[in-house]
């Protein structure tokens, strides 16, 4: 039998029996669709969070010293690790914003001009960052995440404008940043350092930190164990000093433990979701040897004109491909709706927010895995048809035709 003939004669038997072939797929439809829809909504999700962290996360390096780093410090340490792009000191201080029956917890950033890129805050969705000038003078200005801007004001066009009283005074809000980590009941608010300042004073003291952004390429390991090394020599701190201590941590570290954690989440995914394949898989062959037994009489026939065993066991392998390859072209089709499903009900819900991701998630699709998932389906077609297939094209051809 040509190609031609037989797929024609599984795309026939399929429509003759077109109730029990969608029955027997079913297992095959939820299989590739669970597939499909928990890997591109976990790749999705895997997005957002590394997105919350910044553009530049993996360059982040967050250094800590117990004997607290002053500014000429770290523009020394700049000189001496030539491997650092951008470095400066980042004061952070906590208040509450109240505002009708809403309260808030503000986590207030103070960061220079000069490092809103070092640490992720001059991606811009609506307004402007201030200036070096605003810096400097110490202005009454401050940025904040687009998630913030929603939860404030539903809009970040909105969130423009709007003054915000932080600790002793307020601050106007001039820009809209994508990404941060902004639960539901908190705010990010990134402004000067000298604002910070002047708006915490000594009764509510800030809590410095040295964020230093490293050059593209560099080997984030060595660069913290370069940083560490200097910062213990220019402040005189043994490596066991039991009382002062000094680390450097990286980004990329945390962004690795969330690309092996969604890794291996996704492959849990994927074999609970395998086990809906194998079912459906069994239901194929079950279907499979069902109709051998329904079509004895017609398997005799063909072989009295001249059918040869290979052509019965084409033309049974052909019919249980079809019904897999049916099923995968409806699976993906699902999965790829159930994706965008549960990713607008998780960009809706509080759910992303527990895990400090905010805005919208757009599930990643794989033409890999679509492609892997699809070759799957068209895989169990032929191994769990082949037995039925085999059995078929042994019947004796006499016994066939005798057969009521």
């Amino acid at each position: 039998m040509s190609a031609r003939d037989l797929i024609q004669e599984a795309l026939h038997s399929l429509e003759a029996n077109k109730g029990r072939s969608l029955l027997t797929i079913l297992g095959i439809v939820i299989g590739i669709a669970s597939v499909i829809a928990m890997t591109s909504l976990i790749g999705g999700i895997q997005n957002s969070l590394v997105n919350s962290l910044g553009l530049n996360a993996a360059r982040m390096v967050q250094i800590y010293s117990s004997q607290e780093l002053s500014d000429s410090d770290v523009q020394k340490l700049q000189k001496l690790v030539p491997q650092i792009e951008q470095i400066g000191i980042v004061n952070s201080a906590y208040t509450e914003y109240k505002t009708g029956d809403k309260s808030y917890t503000v986590m207030a950033q103070g960061v220079d001009s000069d490092m809103l890129d070092a640490v992720g805050a001059s991606k811009l969705v609506a307004g402007r960052t201030y200036t070096d000038v605003e810096s400097k003078a110490g202005s009454r200005v401050a940025l904040i995440s687009r998630g913030g801007a929603d939860q404030l004001c539903g809009n970040e066009r909105d969130a423009l404008g709007k003054t915000i009283k932080v600790s002793n005074g307020e601050v106007q809000i001039v820009g809209v940043i994508d990404g941060g980590s902004d639960s539901m009941g908190s705010l990010t608010l990134y402004m000067p350092r000298e604002t910070i300042s002047g708006l915490f004073g000594d009764e509510n003291p800030s809590f410095p930190s040295v964020t230093a952004l490293a050059a593209e390429g560099t080997d984030m390991d060595e660069l913290c164990k370069t940083i560490e090394s200097k910062v213990r020599a220019m402040k005189g701190i043994a490596e066991d000093d039991e009382y002062d201590s000094v680390s450097a941590t990286s980004m990329k570290s945390a962004i690795d433990a969330l690309n092996s954690f969604m890794g291996a989440f996704s492959l849990i995914m994927g074999a609970v979701a395998s086990i809906s394949l194998l079912v459906g898989g069994i239901g194929i062959m079950n279907m499979m040897l069902t109709s051998v037994t329904e079509r004895i009489r017609e398997i005799g026939i063909r072989r009295a004109l001249g059918a040869s065993r290979r052509d019965i066991t084409s033309q049974f392998l052909a019919e249980s491909s079809a019904l897999c390859i049916t099923g995968g072209i409806l699976g993906v089709a699902i999965g790829y709706l159930l994706a965008w499903g549960l990713a607008f009900f998780a960009a809706n819900s509080s759910i992303m927010s527990e895990f400090g991701a905010s805005g919208t998630i757009t599930p990643s699709f794989s033409l890999t895995t679509v492609l892997l998932a699809f070759a799957v389906s068209v895989g169990i077609g032929v191994i769990f048809g082949f037995y039925p297939a085999r059995r078929a094209a042994k019947l004796d051809p006499v016994e066939c035709l005798r057969y009521q």
